[in-house]
């Protein structure tokens, strides 16, 4: 293997690592559910999608093709976090979980503004 692909493995696999662990240590310090859920799903994503390249990258490079293996991980990764993490979000705001910063009043609705009944 050349010495830019290991390169790019040895990159991609350090910011992989990095970024799953700064995902896990948000999950652990942060004070609330919400913050908590806000960690996981945006840096653990992050840090999974570049060990899946980096490994897809190493398979394709070692001579045994692209691996659809890896590209198909990826794909139900990031479909799937975004929206569990929707999902979740929706259910503690229904069950009224306590957050950090209160959450807005909700808003009058708005009448729609008078239209003139004259052609221009």
């Amino acid at each position: 293997m050349s010495p830019a692909i290991e390169a790019v493995l040895s990159f991609l696999l350090v910011a992989g690592a990095t970024f799953t662990f700064i995902g896990s240590l948000g999950l652990v310090r942060l004070e609330d559910f919400y913050t908590r859920l806000h960690a996981p799903t945006k840096a653990t994503t992050l840090g999974v999608g570049c060990l899946l390249v980096a490994s897809s990258v190493y398979f394709s490079a070692a001579g045994e093709g692209l691996s659809l293996h890896e590209l198909l991980v990826s794909l139900f990764l990031f479909i799937t976090a975004p929206i569990s993490a929707h999902l979740l979000a929706k259910a503690a705001l229904h069950q009224a979980l306590p957050a950090v910063v209160a959450p807005p009043p909700p808003e009058a609705p708005q009448s729609a503004p008078a239209r003139d009944a004259t052609p221009r």
